[in-house]
């Protein structure tokens, strides 16, 4: 199996060159000569007309030049914009592969895919730090830790490069959360920042010298980014010598001449506030002066001339829309980015000795949820769903059974009878009112819950007050569940009988999904009253009532009894996790509730999960035996997991984050949440204690940590050397040896401590990896190497990085927590 696994990657790495190698060239003096050629035939109007966007997706053309308009499109996995596209997995599921190489070989594609449709810039990749599970964006970037997170980038940088097409680095910077997105003021002290916030955009701007840097919605310490100078032009331009364009996120301008002069040039999708208009009467009064303006233009020209753009057609017909080989590429991304968890008793691989039928359930089953949504999301020609891929790759092994589970929200809502049900209105500027209502409380799918730029949906004239009265007749004896659904930004109480059993208080833009369960008596009536206030032009709640006994249909229940295995695939979608809004911690309701009424009818129970990071668990963790996270696995994801299923393939994916037992273990939970008032404060007070620095470093246990995953086999490091070779090489060797009976891969992680630092400093901090694969028994002698930086912190005061001499530690292994190998050594 190693052997054909080799021949695959090889096979990948040359289907992958569809294309010659058109690589972005370094200025020179005769690009920076053609650029002023350039601008010298260009009126003030040319060069106005040039920093703003047109048509949602493009750059204005320049007939005076004979200048195209460039295009764009969304795409940190897949080149979405113009229709159908290849769907590759997210970037989360990425950077758990643990793989630079093989993000080159993505990036590379989607850079095929982007000259199949003619597109200049690919508008990725999102490299903003995993803060908080909480993140609707999450899934788009690459993890906690700005090293794995920079090597990633790198990667997918330099391929999607390699085929003339500038990749788009983003959303600088600090762009943590989703909620309130366009005024959120993110409150983050300089060593901080650059240490984990900005590493990732300085690998991309330093070593893959990418082609356009996107400013983001939120405030960086009271300055929009798309205005904020010390970003843009003290650590961008000064620091970092990027030479290419700085474009505004959709709508993300506030201020035209603050923008202008605080180093955005190109406004997107067009000029909305750094306008003609605005800009003239900024020349005019002196505010704006023409060598700003003409340095946008020379970025702008600079990096079409640098990319080829002028010079060839960017459209190229031979490579086909439904390119084949990404469907090799999101294949081995899957392969590799799925995560094993848990595996008690060996459960996984499924042995057919064992296993002779499957049972799968739940909401990701029957539909192909390939990714998240927002901007990301990529409708690809064709992907299985994780049912009918099992179905297929099964063959004669076992067979494969269905059911959907417990019912959707909306069924059990329009289900759910109200008697005699009367509605009192109060609402701002009309005389409170009472009506009957023959409707019920099933009006959640009015509002889908996507607001644009933290907006909430449907906003209305002021707050309106909706009171709800009726009654409800139980059908059924015993424990009944009570669930309610609403904007977090809307507020409800609802009362059994005169007792409050549910509420919601207003939080977020999230779309929130609350249960509890009570008691009935069958055919006892209750009373049951809901008050709720919204400020959106129409009610957006959602209330019903089933029994507990009738949730699991009797289809479910019968293949869970006669099933030898239980697959449950559960976890979010395009409308539950996406851009513009943040997600709940728990997973969408009622996925929880079915994972437990599964694991009591079958103990050999599956849990896969599709989300863009961290879940609840502590519902059902102690009972499952098997847990897989799937992330958005794209186009190919039904095949990839049938494999890891089956032990065709053994699992080769490791966190790219720190798993919290509980939403509050998370060291920013306490910090995340705007503060009171209307400053739309953000607080990063933890500081460099983020995600595994803050769980090693306070002897915490996260639930998994970071850089853990699971194989069929087993690894061991040994012999660990550190060996100074300069001031600005250490090399780090070890051996890893696959100790079990089957091939597979591990990742070795390098991290160093520096106990004998001037200041606070993390317990250890990840400056190496590389990804091993071996056969059964085979041993491999890595060596690493480490530069100067990799021992430094950023000196504030010295506005630099600095190394303090003195005692450091090398530890060596495959998660946060598991480090066999560690030596000390001085600097």
């Amino acid at each position: 199996m190693f052997l054909s696994r080799l021949l695959t990657a090889a096979a990948l790495l040359c289907s992958v060159t569809l294309l010659p190698a058109q690589s972005p060239v370094p200025v020179s003096p005769a690009i920076r000569a053609r650029v002023d050629a350039l601008i010298a035939k260009m009126s003030v109007d040319d060069k106005l007309k040039l920093i703003g966007g047109v048509d949602s997706f493009y750059t204005q053309a320049i007939p005076s030049i004979a200048l195209k308009r460039l295009k764009m499109s969304d795409g940190p996995v897949g080149v979405r914009t113009f229709g159908l596209a290849p769907a590759y997995t997210a970037g989360v599921a990425l950077a758990a592969t643990w793989d630079p190489a093989l993000a080159e070989r993505v990036g590379a594609s989607l850079g095929d895919d982007a000259r199949a449709r003619g597109v200049n810039f690919l508008l990725a990749p999102g490299v903003n730090i995993y803060r908080s599970p909480l993140n609707g964006r999450n899934m788009e970037y690459f993890g906690e830790d700005p090293f794995l997170a920079a090597r990633i980038a790198v990667g997918y940088i330099e391929g999607v490069q390699s085929k003339g097409v500038s990749a788009t680095v983003k959303h600088f910077a600090a762009n943590n959360s989703e909620y309130d997105r366009h005024r959120i003021n993110s409150i983050i002290d300089e060593r901080t920042l650059r240490e984990l916030y900005l590493p990732a955009f300085e690998a991309a701007v330093t070593e893959a010298h990418v082609g356009a840097v996107m400013d983001s919605y939120n405030l960086v310490n009271g300055e929009h980014s798309t205005q904020n100078a010390h970003l843009n032009k003290d650590i961008l331009r000064h620091d970092w010598g990027f030479q290419g364009v700085v474009m505004s996120d959709w709508t993300a301008t506030y201020d035209g001449l603050a923008a202008a002069n605080g180093g955005l040039d190109l406004e997107m999708p067009f000029a909305k506030l750094m306008t003609p208009e605005t800009l003239k009467g900024g020349l005019a009064s002196g505010k704006l002066t023409m060598d700003v303006l003409d340095e946008k233009c020379r970025r702008i020209l600079g990096t079409a001339i640098q990319f080829g753009w002028l010079d060839r057609d960017q459209t190229i017909s031979s490579i086909p829309l439904n390119n084949p080989n990404a469907d090799r590429v999101t294949l081995e991304e899957s392969l590799e980015s799925i995560t094993l968890l848990k595996n008690e008793g060996g459960l996984l691989p499924l042995d057919p000795t064992r296993v002779k039928t499957l049972a799968v359930i739940g909401p990701e089953a029957a539909v192909a949820v390939v990714g998240g949504g927002g901007s990301s999301q990529t409708t690809p020609f064709q992907a299985n769903s994780f049912v009918a891929g099992l179905m297929q790759a099964a063959g004669t092994r076992l067979k494969v059974m269905y059911a959907p589970g417990l019912p959707p929200l909306a069924t059990i809502f329009g289900r759910t009878s109200f008697r005699n049900l009367t509605v009192g209105v109060n609402g701002k500027g009309e005389p409170p009112r009472t009506e009957n209502t023959d409707r019920g409380l099933s009006r959640i799918n009015t509002w889908n819950g996507v607001g644009g730029g933290g907006s909430g949906g449907p906003r209305g004239a002021g707050l309106t007050t909706y009171d709800y009265k009726g009654e409800y007749l139980p059908t059924a004896p015993g424990e009944h569940v009570l669930i309610a659904s609403a904007p977090e930004q809307d507020t409800y109480r609802v009362l059994i009988d005169g007792k409050e059993v549910l509420s919601q208080q207003k939080d977020s833009n999230r779309m929130a999904v609350r249960n509890v369960s009570v008691a009935l008596t069958e055919n006892k009536p209750v009373s049951v009253e809901v008050v709720y206030q919204t400020n959106g032009t129409t009610p957006r709640l959602g209330v019903g009532l089933v029994a507990s006994a009738d949730m699991l249909s009797p289809d479910a229940q019968k293949i869970l009894h006669d099933a030898d295995a239980v697959l449950v695939t559960v976890g979010f979608d395009a409308s539950t996790e996406s851009e513009g809004f943040d997600r709940t911690y728990d997973m969408p309701w009622p996925q929880n509730e079915l994972i437990q009424q599964v694991t009591a009818l079958n103990p050999k129970t599956i849990v896969s999960i599709t989300a863009g990071g961290a879940v609840e668990t502590a519902p059902w963790i102690a009972n499952v035996p098997a847990l897989l996270h799937n992330w958005y696995p794209g186009q190919q994801g039904s095949t990839a997991l049938a494999q890891i299923l089956f032990g065709d393939h053994s699992p080769e994916g490791h966190l790219p984050f720190s798993w919290e037992r509980t939403l509050d273990q998370d060291p920013a939970s306490a910090h995340y949440a705007e503060e009171p008032g209307e400053s739309r404060i953000v607080r990063y007070d933890e500081g460099l204690f983020l995600g595994y620095r803050f769980y090693t470093s306070m002897n915490q246990k996260p639930l998994f940590p970071f850089g853990f995953g699971m194989s069929y086999t087993n690894f061991a490091f040994t012999h660990l050397n550190v060996k100074k070779n300069s001031d600005d090489d250490v090399e780090v060797s070890f051996t890893v040896q696959n100790t079990g009976s089957r091939a597979g891969a591990d990742v070795a992680q390098v991290y160093v401590g520096d106990p004998s630092a001037k200041l606070k400093r993390p317990l250890m901090e990840l400056k190496q990896f590389s990804k091993v694969r071996l056969n059964a028994g085979e041993t491999q002698h890595v060596v690493l190497h480490l530069n100067k930086r990799a021992f430094s912190y950023y000196d504030v005061d010295a506005k630099n990085w600095r190394m303090d001499p003195g005692e450091f530690v090398i530890y060596v292994g495959d998660s946060s927590e598991s480090i066999p190998l560690k030596q000390s050594f001085p600097m």
